[in-house]
């Protein structure tokens, strides 16, 4: 809870600033309504996904598994390029508030102006040595600053609590201001209803959440395709980090909107962006201001570690198992330096301005959080929860509102949320070309009758043919002018015997497989059937499998396929067939370098 606490509870930093600007006198109502949003939204939400989805990753994989092909594929690479918007944004927005507060500080005041962007850097850097040196570690940083926090921001608002009860008028003076600028009290909760989305960063945390269930232990009596304990954890996890910050976003937005001049919210002013160490240095002197001035630098700081995670977590997941990133992607160490590479970038970019990229950041969120909610409402529809179908449906609405508002009050989210898009559709399928003549098959097994028709022909003539046949065309006059036509223009000898290969097609989308191959008697003819979703690839790995099995190199025998050998090729890439003798020996030259050791392909 505290990994995903870095991110989600550290907004206090931040957030009743943000919405003090944003709602001004009446922010306290348009936080409880982003607070209701949060605990009969969110909260249903993600409970739900956590429970379908236990795997760590999240809603992108409920939308997965409804959508297949390479339609699937492409939506969940955009969805991986928002949550790359949330996650990165994470890392290098709170690393430029934790700056930000730092240079602010009454103590240093003016000590450390122009440094913005190095210090920025400075903490990104540690970040990232951190997570070099273990997870472990991470999670014991995260329980010391989560505590400390929230300790310390409960402190400063009881501490302003007691100020109000001492000053009674300033409740009366805040209430007189809410009925002169809105007159009708309704009126003042229907601007509360419009304005919330700008508040949308106090939901950071739920797909930060569901990211990291792999983290909870759960129970070794549980069943991997069912893990309950794991599934409670998470909703326990979920529920208890729900209500403590939505404890904590209400108390804080009220002492701050209160106590604070709505002057000194905005840009220049002492509580812009640091709302809660303005009153942490008003009413608990400036020793104390300077210690939750730390905690709170360290925790913006390290809320870039459950964001990291995520991301740890989530690409290793996908893209090298659609073939569209290297081997190496999952790999921790590696990754993180990428990552932190590309948050210098980012920082480098904005010139470490944490309103600048706000925008992106709630965007991502945004986007994340509506994503889960149309996946738990096709989850329910499919399982024909009628009453569950219509609650998560008026949830999808909300948050769909939510982020078209967002989106229109400021665009520049979706343009640096479209930078990641666009990079992550490209790098993926730049990678996916270059891998397209590798072996895919995670495993190859064939089964007793396959393994015995190759054994018999290794044993007996020392050599083991097969013919690669079309599938659908089993009729026993196909196999019959199959196998005349290949003994005639392949000059496979008179008295050696065949086996009929056939590639069975399945989803070629799909980069990595598990290869399962059965033989069968058809019509007179031995056949072996893959499916497989890559005609070559199945066929070099089957060939491969053949090979070491039998210590007998199997020879192939082909047709031309007619046509553009660039059209072919294409169809290659998308379908997983096009000119099949052709790749076949291609994968099979990359995978065996040794010619003598390598399956031989023939093709007439």
């Amino acid at each position: 809870m505290c990994l995903t606490g870095v991110d989600y509870f550290s907004t206090l930093g931040y957030q009743p600033a943000i919405a003090a600007v944003a709602a001004g006198v009446i922010s306290p109502l348009a936080t409880l309504v982003l607070v209701a949003l949060t605990l009969l939204g969110a909260l249903p939400v993600y409970r739900r996904v956590a429970r379908e989805s236990h795997e760590g990753s999240g809603s992108i994989q409920m939308l997965e598994k409804l959508l297949p092909w390479w339609g699937g594929k492409l939506f969940v690479l955009v969805l991986l390029g928002f949550a790359a918007t949330d996650f990165m944004i994470t890392i290098t927005l709170s690393s430029a508030d934790a700056t930000a507060h730092a240079i602010h500080n009454p103590l240093v005041e003016g000590a450390f102006d122009g440094w913005q962007v190095p210090i920025t850097l400075g903490l990104i850097a540690l970040l990232g040595l951190v997570f070099l040196k273990g997870f472990r570690e991470a999670i014991g940083i995260a329980v010391v600053l989560v505590f400390a926090f929230l300790g310390l921001n409960a402190i400063v608002i009881v501490t302003a609590f007691t100020h109000l009860g001492d000053n009674p008028h300033v409740v009366d003076d805040w209430w007189g201001a809410v009925t002169t600028g809105y007159g009708n009290p309704l009126f003042a909760v229907a601007v509360a209803l419009i304005v919330f989305p700008k508040l949308a960063l106090g939901l950071s945390g739920f797909e930060t959440g569901v990211a990291l269930m792999p983290q909870i232990e759960g129970s070794e009596q549980d069943p991997p395709k069912v893990p309950r304990a794991r599934i409670a954890g998470a909703r326990k996890l979920l529920t208890t980090s729900a209500l403590i910050m939505s404890v904590f976003l209400v108390a804080s937005s009220v002492v701050t909107t209160l106590l604070i001049p709505q002057a000194e919210f905005q840009e220049g002013g002492e509580a812009n962006g640091r709302a809660l160490a303005y009153l942490a240095h008003e009413y608990l002197g400036e020793g104390f201001g300077s210690v939750y001035d730390i905690v709170t630098i360290a925790i913006l700081w390290f809320a870039g570690a459950s964001a990291l995670a995520g991301l740890l977590n989530l690409v290793p997941r996908y893209l090298p198992r659609y073939g569209m990133a290297p081997q190496w992607a999952r790999a921790v160490r590696p990754l993180v330096l990428v990552f932190i590479a590309i948050a210098f970038v980012i920082t480098i970019g904005f010139d470490a301005d944490v309103d600048a990229q706000g925008g992106a950041y709630a965007t991502g969120v945004l986007v994340l959080i509506t994503t889960a909610s149309v996946a738990v409402t096709l989850s329910a529809r499919a399982k024909r929860q009628r009453k569950r179908t219509i609650g998560f449906g008026l949830v999808t609405v909300v948050f769909l509102y939510t982020t078209v508002a967002n989106v229109i009050e400021r665009p520049d989210g979706v343009r640096i949320a479209a930078f990641f898009v666009l990079g992550i559709l490209t790098v993926s399928l730049l990678s996916r070309i270059l891998r397209s003549f590798q072996i895919r098959a995670t495993s190859m097994t064939l089964d007793e009758t396959a393994l015995a028709f190759v054994r018999e022909d290794a044993e007996t003539y020392d050599s083991v043919r097969f013919v690669a046949h079309e599938p659908g065309l089993d009729t026993e006059a196909d196999y019959s002018r199959k196998l005349r036509d290949e003994r005639r223009f392949n000059h496979i000898p008179g008295k050696s015997p065949v086996i009929f290969l056939e590639v069975l097609p399945r989803d070629s989308s799909e980069f990595e497989e598990d290869l399962a191959a059965c033989g069968k008697v058809v019509h007179g003819y031995r056949v072996i059937r893959v499916p497989s979703g890559n005609v070559p690839a199945a066929i070099a790995a089957f060939l491969l499998e053949v090979r070491d099995q039998t210590g007998v190199a199997p020879h192939a025998y082909f047709q031309w396929t007619e046509g553009n050998p660039a059209v072919q090729m294409l169809r290659f890439l998308i379908t997983g067939t096009g000119e099949v003798a052709t790749n076949t020996r291609e994968i099979l030259r990359e995978a065996e370098p040794a010619p003598k050791r390598r399956p031989v392909v023939h093709v007439s």
